[in-house]
């Protein structure tokens, strides 16, 4: 069922959608990965720093988060008393699956005396065993604000750890997991685009391979590179990262050109999360009118991970 047709009340999935919403005193949080139809509705979209920052600051009883599963459990974690409700329990996350409690628990244990920092993209578990939380967004900044001297544990992304400790000299051990969908891009398909449009920039992750990283003009978060589409004079982009992105830039940005890197096992002319695409239209009405599925943390759990979730938002200021 698309946003306009109709259900059996006359009603259209957008306005149902709407009108559960206000019944339930709910808003709805939506990622830039998230299809467009679903980011044209939310009241609030941003990256995960972003949404973590929106998340404990608003009034509603409910909170709808369209994303992946640990971006449901960081609002739960932030904001215990609120019903955090996510489209489809099963939108998962294959970086924070690369990264088990029990298995970084050892690591950390094979490590003593390092600061853990850990990416956004993990289990509450695993934040419950980290001192500080960071995103694409702000892990650079944080890591240089730690002194020179402190040992550094840096997870799950081997990429955007590299990728820090090349840009600050640091040394940090990193964890070996990766984004399925940042680890794919095609480094032959984005040279051949560079010669295709000779006149555009280069947009990618951090989370990219290095290999990808190195062909970019601009290297930064979801946010970061939005704003440098918006702001930059140049009118072509070629963007390696998550396609749902290319919804609020060409939506943002009408005049310019948005080209997406392909990964390297497709023909496909874009890279989509397959998790982050299970959310729609029909599941997010669904879980507005059945109030499920719904976010739980374990209490003690989310006591430390809260911490430095806390000194992550804190550090972001």
């Amino acid at each position: 069922m698309k946003a306009d047709d109709k259900c059996s009340c006359g009603e259209s999935l957008k306005d149902e959608i709407l009108r559960l919403k206000k019944e339930r005193g709910a808003v709805i949080l939506a990622h830039y990965y998230q299809h467009g139809d679903i980011q044209d509705l939310a009241d609030f979209i941003g990256d995960s720093l972003a949404l973590a920052q929106i998340a404990r600051t608003l009034k509603e009883d409910v909170i709808v988060l369209c994303g992946v599963h640990f971006m449901g459990e960081t609002a739960k974690i932030l904001c215990p008393e609120k019903t955090v409700l996510v489209p489809d329990e099963n939108a998962g996350c294959s970086l924070a699956d690369s990264c088990q409690a029990d298995d970084f628990a050892r690591f950390i244990n094979d490590h003593p005396g390092h600061t853990v920092l850990s990416y956004v993209n993990t289990s509450a578990a695993v934040k419950a065993l980290t001192d500080i939380v960071v995103t694409s967004s702000n892990a650079l900044s944080i890591v240089s604000k730690l002194p020179d001297e402190t040992p550094i544990i840096f997870g799950p992304d081997r990429n955007l750890g590299s990728y820090i400790n090349g840009v600050t000299g640091r040394n940090m051990v990193l964890w070996d997991g990766a984004c399925h969908v940042h680890e794919q891009f095609s480094v032959e398909k984005l040279i051949e685009l560079k010669k295709e449009y000779g006149d555009a920039e280069v947009l990618a992750h951090p989370e990219c391979k290095k290999t990808v990283l190195m062909l970019a003009d601009v290297v930064g978060s979801t946010a970061k590179l939005l704003k440098h589409s918006q702001e930059s004079d140049c009118k072509k982009f070629i963007v390696a990262t998550e396609s749902g992105i290319l919804h609020e830039m060409r939506k943002s940005c009408p005049d310019k050109e948005f080209i997406p890197v392909p990964p390297s096992d497709s023909s496909c002319g874009c890279n989509d999360c397959s998790y982050m695409k299970l959310n729609t239209l029909e599941k997010l009405r669904d879980c507005l009118k059945n109030m499920s599925p719904a976010i739980t943390v374990d209490r003690d759990i989310a006591e430390k991970a809260v911490r430095p979730i806390e000194r992550m938002l804190e550090m972001s200021k």
